[in-house]
């Protein structure tokens, strides 16, 4: 299946192009600036940073976080079609792929927290158990970047 991948005319495309790869790859990196920046400032708003910020003003970011995990996913497709087969034994990239999922539930579950925790009108106060899951899904993101770049050395 993932040599078909590979022949399809958009793989080829990716792979033979000179443009292809080095602007899906630019636009990649655009995508997990948003989705990373966005996070990581959040995440570490919960754990105690930047107290100026109030975790409410995060809510509506969410929604810019998710066009960039959209950026993120449709170039990372791309990106794959080009070299399935190798990506897909990559443990390094399936390491990648398994964390950015993660991130994604722990995301989902932040944002819930603090939707329920501002309507309880302890906004500013955050659980300790929020800031456990914000503390994972900081390593988590981390770990996503690092297994992210050491997919062209494994």
């Amino acid at each position: 299946m993932f040599a078909w991948i590979e022949a399809t005319p958009v793989a080829l495309w990716v792979s033979l192009s000179l443009w292809a790869y080095p602007v899906l790859l630019s636009i990649h990196i655009i995508g997990l600036g948003i989705v990373v920046g966005i996070f990581l400032i959040r995440d570490l708003r919960l754990l105690g940073m930047y107290q100026g910020l109030h975790p409410a003003a995060f809510l509506p970011l969410s929604k810019f976080a998710w066009v960039g995990f959209i950026i993120n996913a449709i170039s990372g497709v791309l990106l794959f079609t080009s070299q399935a087969t190798v990506f897909a034994e990559n443990i390094a990239f399936l390491l990648k792929i398994s964390m950015i999922i993660l991130g994604m539930v722990l995301a989902g579950v932040i944002q819930s927290r603090m939707r329920a925790e501002i309507a309880s009108g302890e906004g500013a106060v955050i659980s300790r158990s929020t800031k456990i899951v914000a503390l994972i899904s900081l390593l988590t993101w981390a770990g996503a970047i690092i297994a992210g770049r050491l997919v062209a050395y494994i």
